[in-house]
């Protein structure tokens, strides 16, 4: 079996930086992997990842993408509607970003949007998220009837561990990006959300499209586990690369040189 779904849950309590990025190292190789994969098949990969305000989910899109070529590997997180995206079909603005042959998608929230943050702060009406709840498992077959191999996580947190990352959020001047105003008065809502969460599951649930619930209290551990589930549910990915020649240059390597403009001197270290 691959080497990275070898590592199983074999340590207890919350993951140290080093012992989460020995067990990551492993992983990326196997991402890297199905990379290469979908490339040499054409399969068209899109994950989508969703949870709470703080759950994780960019952090979880870094432990994926990070290794992967940019070009490859896109991630698609999208603002509010426009004016003119609110008169179209709802799913429209996200059709234009599923993947083509060879390409990974990771959706940093996705059309799930209207069964959650919608749904709960009032920017969409009841019959609008009846609407969308009803129309999902349906718009979700097409796609994977056409191919494409859609993955759904719903990244868990607790109330305790979301207070401790919005306080963090706050404190910490290049984490202050991530709040708004959205976030703050969410907080109240918390068990709002789970009843709207428990409403998407039972409605979008689906044998062509599950989800995965993935317990992201401890998000390093939560990164590894979606991870190496999401490795499991792909066929076998491993392909020999292309072969490269890689021969001799003749003479002895060059050194740079400059004409017009220096380049900037090292920066001083005490």
């Amino acid at each position: 079996m691959k080497q990275g779904l070898q590592l199983r849950e074999r340590v207890l309590g919350k993951l140290k930086g080093k012992e989460y990025d020995d067990l990551l190292e492993p992983l990326e190789e196997e991402l890297v992997l199905m990379a290469r994969w979908a490339k040499a098949t054409g399969a068209r990969i899109c994950v989508i990842f969703e949870g709470r305000d703080t759950a994780g989910k960019g952090g979880a899109i870094r432990a994926v993408s990070q290794r992967l070529n940019p070009r490859q590997c896109r991630v698609v997180a999208l603002s509010k509607p426009s004016d003119d995206e609110k008169t179209q079909w709802y799913f429209q603005r996200y059709v234009t970003h599923l993947p083509s042959a060879g390409e990974i998608v990771l959706f940093d929230r996705s059309w799930y949007n209207r069964a959650g943050v919608e749904k709960v702060m009032g920017f969409a009406s009841a019959e609008q998220v009846a609407s969308f709840l009803a129309d999902a498992p349906r718009f979700e077959r097409m796609l994977v009837d056409d191919g494409i191999l859609l993955f759904k996580y719903w990244l868990t947190t607790d109330q305790q561990q979301q207070e401790e990352r919005l306080a963090e959020r706050l404190e910490d001047p290049l984490k202050r990006w991530k709040l708004s105003p959205i976030d703050l008065a969410a907080r109240e809502q918390y068990s709002a959300y789970t009843a709207a969460r428990e409403t998407m599951l039972e409605a979008t649930h689906t044998d062509w499209a599950p989800w995965t619930l993935v317990d992201f209290n401890d998000q390093k551990r939560g990164r590894l586990t979606l991870i190496r589930h999401l490795l499991e549910r792909l066929p076998e990915t491993e392909i020999e690369p292309e072969p490269l020649d890689f021969p001799d240059l003749g003479h002895k390597p060059l050194s740079e040189s400059y004409g017009v403009i220096l380049p900037i001197a090292d920066y001083p270290i005490d």
